[in-house]
């Protein structure tokens, strides 16, 4: 039981807190999952049921679907290694399915598990249908905000309905709790975790709300506890740009680039590219459409790893010299074209992400006041990134069609009362900037050590092996680096 439900007049939880997980073999919603998991006896999936309102547990479950990659140790494990994968909104399912190799040695001592939060994945996932997809903020001008605000409302009302119940009770304080409960039924006294990117923001949530009951925890590539979600998406657009930027540089320096040898006119060409596919979107012989958005997608998955830009340059090539979507669309996992029958909506990646960033921001200003600040916001988000500004800038604005959020992160999770936690900061990161892992490293008090991976890319556990060597010892054996001590950038792996 937990303790955080002993105190009487508190709702009953016993029941989530006594279930067992049934672990049986993953029936995978994508061909990815399928092929990695390819029936393997140490790989199995369940789930736990949570409640849909902590307050009220009678209102109805929701089934949080999870993922183990059982321990390769020869006697009794260690316990389980929960990972979150970031988002807010990525599955966490089908990314350990896919990823098993890049935690196997973490597998010698733990069962490594992952999850799909509520809203997102198999998780009873949310929705907006093609309503966001098809609302261009821009394209009222920005003379034109009522009618933008107007949008917006009729966009919020259409995700509410094909959403269903869970999406006004997504965000990171219920996602918590939802943790603690898959602590328990995994059998753990402890929650030994590892969270990357939006992955940070829930596992210091968590060590707010159950300091007793943290183990070992990592955070890498850490969010902001204090920024509103206007900022987060400006500062992720300027990030974006900055690293895009970076990659027509290394493409027009090297041989063959498609965008020729000068990198200001492939700033200009990428910018053209995106803009005629919104206008003119590729087709395939099924009907799913690839627009410029859909670039601007995988352009923004792929950016992450600078391992990945040879890969993104040649599918980029195949996109521009003949037509060819094909390499853009396995770059980003099936991006907007899941074959029919699957789970899980094109979108739920999209529509997660606003439930969950509007679900912990309380900073919601009233109609006139988003009116006069509505051009603002776009020429502010277009001056950050021409290419990213838009869909950075289209969270921000739905947020606006919905109730405020709580205030639980920014007041409260600060000076956890926790063993020494773990937090990476990487000083080239394109979205989780170095400075916000010195800001939550502050607020969350003396047990938060840093460590000072001086490389590039998004997050540091995967790209660099100092990194993961410096990780690997604190989960694995209580090695805890001294606080401000610090991986090279050529370490990168």
């Amino acid at each position: 039981m937990a303790a955080a439900d002993d105190d009487s007049g508190r709702p009953d939880l016993a029941r989530y807190y006594t279930q067992k997980i049934k672990w049986g073999t993953c029936k995978g919603s994508t061909e990815a999952m399928a092929e990695a998991t390819g029936g393997a006896e140490d790989v199995r999936c369940g789930h736990v049921s949570v409640p849909l309102d902590y307050a009220d547990p009678d209102a109805g479950d929701v089934d949080v679907a999870m993922i183990r990659m059982k321990s390769s140790a020869s006697g009794k494990p260690r316990g389980s290694l929960l990972l979150n994968f970031g988002g807010p909104g990525g599955p966490g399912v089908s990314a350990l399915a896919g990823a098993q190799k890049d935690f196997g040695f973490l597998s010698k001592d733990y069962d490594v598990v992952s999850f799909d939060p509520r809203g997102v994945g198999l998780s009873e996932p949310v929705s907006c249908g093609d309503a966001d997809r098809s609302t261009d903020p821009s394209s009222g001008g920005t003379g034109d905000a009522a009618a933008v605000l107007a949008e917006m409302r009729k966009v919020a009302a259409e995700c509410a309905k094909k959403s269903g119940p869970v999406l006004p009770h997504m965000g990171t304080v219920n996602v918590s709790r939802d943790l603690d409960v898959m602590r328990q039924a995994l059998g753990d006294k402890k929650l030994n975790y590892l969270g990357f990117s939006y992955g940070t923001r829930l596992g210091a949530v968590y060590a707010a709300q159950f300091p007793k009951n943290v183990g070992r925890m990592v955070l890498d590539g850490v969010d902001t506890l204090t920024e509103p979600v206007a900022e987060q998406s400006l500062v992720t657009a300027e990030g974006r740009q900055t690293a895009l930027d970076n990659f027509l540089t290394w493409c027009t320096g090297n041989a063959g680039c498609v965008f020729g040898t000068d990198s200001r006119s492939a700033r200009k060409g990428i910018v053209r590219l995106i803009e005629d596919m919104d206008q003119m979107p590729l087709r395939s012989t099924d009907g799913a459409e690839f627009t410029g958005q859909d670039v601007v997608g995988v352009l923004g998955q792929a950016l992450y790893s600078r391992q990945a830009w040879p890969a993104l340059s040649q599918a980029l090539g195949a996109l521009l010299a003949d037509g060819d979507p094909r390499a853009l669309i396995r770059m980003s996992g099936g991006l907007g074209h899941r074959p029919a029958g699957q789970d899980v909506p094109a979108d739920n990646m999209a529509a997660a992400l606003m439930g969950v960033n509007c679900a912990d921001d309380p900073d919601r200003p009233d109609a006139a006041h988003i009116e006069k600040e509505v051009g603002r916001l776009q020429k502010q988000f277009d001056d950050a990134s021409p290419v990213f500004g838009k869909s950075m800038l289209m969270p921000v604005l739905l947020c606006f069609g919905r109730p405020p959020g709580t205030r639980y992160i920014r007041d409260d999770v600060r000076d956890v009362k926790t063993p020494e936690l773990l937090l990476v900061g990487t000083r080239g990161d394109p979205a989780t900037p170095y400075r916000w892992t010195e800001e939550t490293a502050r607020r969350l008090g003396p047990q938060a050590v840093v460590l000072d991976n001086k490389g590039d890319g998004h997050t540091g556990y995967l790209g660099s092996t100092c990194v993961q060597d410096k990780v690997n010892g604190f989960l694995l054996y209580g090695e805890t680096p001294k606080n401000g001590e610090s991986c090279a950038a050529d370490d990168a792996g």
